[in-house]
């Protein structure tokens, strides 16, 4: 099959492009390699869905065990199965690069898929994934106004890295990708998609970083319209909806004034039941008078009416729907420790919007095994992210967590992992779990809030408490524009932005930005991570106010962690045969055991004593016996030859007959039985630990007579 192949140096290594002659009967493809690690994306236009009110794109992101030279999956199931959060997370990135640059009402399903075929354990893949299915929708026919690139952003010390690799990302003080393309007639690079993460960095290193950033961006942009130069098809004609102006006259006549005035109210039901009813009272005049087959026209006009009135008002008169200043936040609450039995709860409502999140500690060994292309190992801080149809005002069937509940569950994380102590400091196993109990705008950055209450309410010693906000824009494609603090629903709805920025009084922990436009300028996300600060130190004052601090003390349902260091050859000790001392420890006691291989053990129980129990047990297991050292031991075992005695659990030496009393022994079960406890003294251990006792060394007296000894018999001729 014929391929063409293009390379670029990028980060001082080579950025290999293969297009063709793969997935041939793709609309478009590309292989992309950096460094081993190589990437396939693909594309592929369906057929129009008429009605839909949204772009019917899917983005999936495919990992493949075999591209780390692994078999991963179940021992029954040697397959990949449902996405790792990691994949989904990729997936998602994709996503939002991508979706802006698509026509207006263009409703031609599009797939884009990406695989992962050979991972280096160097370079992610997830840049490749940008990159990959930008190329392949740029070459291809299906009409996108691409291309889009993406690089990923470090700093270790006062240096910043371009794409640094997976040891150098554990090092850095942040890790932020940035998504840009460039503005249509001036050529001007634009923002279109962020995610970073990092240590409480600064809004300065952000936009310092961008600048660090766009040469590479620039040139990546650059590589790519060469190449569709080159090669490029032709693009399917895609031509915007043009609506007689009878119909659009027909449509605003049945909507007047009304629509504003439904526009216009605070409470989200009451705005949505406005909104519905003039919504239906449309359709049913429209079907009526055109046909069904103009509803979809109908309803898109209607979004736009609501669009155009939202935008003039803010932008000319800078008033909300719900009255709210540009900079204003709406009234917020915190409430702590409200459920009694849990280890801690934080309730965090910010207007219509509420977020319940509950903490649970564990034992270290209740951490979560993680198995991925990427990822294998073990996760200790856990935040999870629920979303159930009520809180929207909906009836929708349950189901497992999808990829928007996997998401923001995973910004919040993000948000509060530099925040968590380190294992050695506080060693459990912790999971947030945050329930939207009302969604209405930034239900995530609710979560930071909620979820560091949580945190400090469960006696968890964070470092700092943390809280998020939603930063919105409206009218972002030319000079004049407007920046939102605090989006909620129509502004989220009909806005270009949504910029979401978490972190501490010291600085920002996570961002995470998408448009709806072509993309945002540097003085633009300037002002947005400026707007982002200010908001996120108010929320911290309202919740210092309620919870200043971790408590000191944990919560009396939640375990105590019991740390004791044993030395490592002492493990199989503790352990025993096939565990059956460790079980039988944890049986006897009631608590769970995690052993490092460092020797260090934790012991994790309800109630002190039971710990203690446990702890003491180990004690004597792990203990070093030495020559020299008298036992009260246990006789567990009698032999022709001596008796086998338990000094400690776990440890046992013999006594020869020879050491058991201080006359000569007939027979050993005329002086003890099994079950008898005797002193004992230890005479001697060898090189294999085998250890020798004695009993009369220790002052063991059998309570028996010493035998008689009869005088030697002699032997001769009797006397006459």
């Amino acid at each position: 099959m014929v391929s063409d192949k293009f390379q670029i140096k990028i980060g001082g290594r080579n950025l290999e492009v293969q297009i063709g002659g793969l997935a041939v009967q793709a609309s478009g493809s590309s292989l992309v390699k950096y460094g081993e690690t190589s990437v396939l994306s693909t594309c592929q236009i369906g057929e129009t869905r008429e009605g839909l009110g949204f772009l019917p794109l899917t983005c999936d992101y495919e990992e493949r065990y075999y591209a780390a030279g692994r078999i991963g999956g179940s021992r029954f199931f040697r397959r990949e199965g449902r996405p790792t959060t990691e994949a989904v997370l990729i997936a998602r990135m994709i996503d939002r690069s991508l979706r802006p640059l698509f026509p207006e009402r263009f409703l031609n399903e599009v797939q884009a898929i990406t695989t992962c075929l050979s991972w280096d354990a160097e370079n992610s893949p997830d840049l490749l994934g940008i990159l990959g299915t930008s190329l392949s929708l740029l070459v291809s026919e299906i009409p996108w106004a691409g291309p889009v690139a993406a690089v990923r952003i470090g700093k270790i010390g006062e240096e910043f890295m371009l794409n640094p690799n997976y040891t150098q990302r554990e090092k850095s003080q942040i890790d932020i990708v940035f998504s840009a393309v460039r503005k249509e007639k001036s050529q001007e690079l634009l923002i279109n998609m962020l995610e970073g993460s990092g240590a409480e960095f600064s809004k300065e290193m952000v936009l310092r970083a961008f600048d660090f950033a766009r040469p590479v961006l620039k040139q990546l942009l650059d590589f790519q319209i060469e190449i569709a130069k080159k090669i490029g098809k032709k693009k399917i004609p895609f031509e915007p909806l043009s609506l007689e102006s009878e119909f659009r006259k027909e449509v605003e006549k049945t909507l007047k004034e009304r629509i504003e005035k439904a526009l216009y109210q605070k409470g989200r039901k009451e705005r949505q039941d406005a909104i519905g009813e003039l919504r239906e009272e449309l359709i049913e005049k429209i079907e009526a008078k055109y046909g069904e087959e103009r509803i979809a026209d109908a309803l898109f006009l209607f979004d736009k009416i609501q669009e155009r009135i939202l935008k003039e008002g803010i932008l000319k008169k800078e008033i909300r729907p719900d009255g709210r200043k540009l900079d204003e936040i709406r009234p917020i609450e915190v409430k702590a420790g409200i459920l009694p039995r849990t280890h801690g709860s934080g309730l965090f409502s910010r207007g219509e919007t509420k977020i319940l999140s509950i903490l649970t500690l564990g034992a270290p060994g209740d951490q979560q095994l993680l198995e991925g292309m990427e990822i294998v190992g073990k996760k200790r801080f856990m935040h999870h992210y629920n979303f159930p149809p009520y809180c929207a005002g909906e009836v929708r069937r349950l189901s497992s967590p999808g990829r928007r509940e996997i998401g923001h569950g995973m910004l919040a994380e993000k948000a509060l992992r530099p925040l968590i102590p380190t294992f050695e400091e506080f060693p459990y196993t912790i999971r947030v779990v945050s329930e939207v109990l009302s969604s209405n705008g930034s239900t995530s950055m609710g979560a930071v809030s909620a979820a560091s209450i949580a945190l400090m309410d469960a006696g968890v010693p964070i470092l700092r408490p943390a809280a998020g906000i939603a930063v919105g824009l409206i009218g972002g494609e030319g000079t004049n524009y407007k920046i939102l603090t605090d989006i909620q629903g129509p502004e989220d709805h009909f806005g270009e932005m949504d910029f979401k920025a978490a972190g501490t009084e010291k600085g920002i922990t996570a961002l995470q930005m998408d448009v709806k436009i072509r993309g945002i300028s540097k003085e633009i996300l300037k002002e947005s991570l400026e707007r982002a600060e200010k908001a996120r130190l108010e929320i911290l004052k309202i919740q210092n106010k309620v919870l200043s601090e971790p408590r000191s003390q944990l919560s009396p349902f939640a375990p105590r962690v019991y740390t004791i260091q044993i030395s490592p050859d002492k493990i199989g000790s503790v352990i025993g045969p096939g565990g059956r001392v460790i079980n039988e420890i944890i049986e006897n006691c009631g608590v769970s055991i995690d052993i490092e291989e460092s020797g260090k053990i934790f012991v994790t129980a309800e109630k002190e004593e039971a710990a203690k129990k446990a702890i003491d047990w180990i004690k004597n297991l792990a203990r070093e016996i030495k020559v020299g050292e008298i036992f009260q031991g246990k006789v567990k075992k009698i032999l022709t030859f001596g008796v086998i005695v338990e000094l400690l659990p776990g440890h046992e030496g013999m006594v020869h007959i020879s050491q058991l009393a201080p006359f000569h022994v007939r027979r050993i079960e005329d002086l003890i039985k099994v079950g008898d406890i005797i002193p004992v003294k230890v005479i001697d251990i060898d090189e294999s630990g085998k250890i020798a006792l004695s009993a009369k060394d220790a002052g063991f007296r059998p309570n028996i007579k010493t035998p008689r000894r009869f005088p030697p018999k002699k032997y001769g001729p009797k006397r006459k």
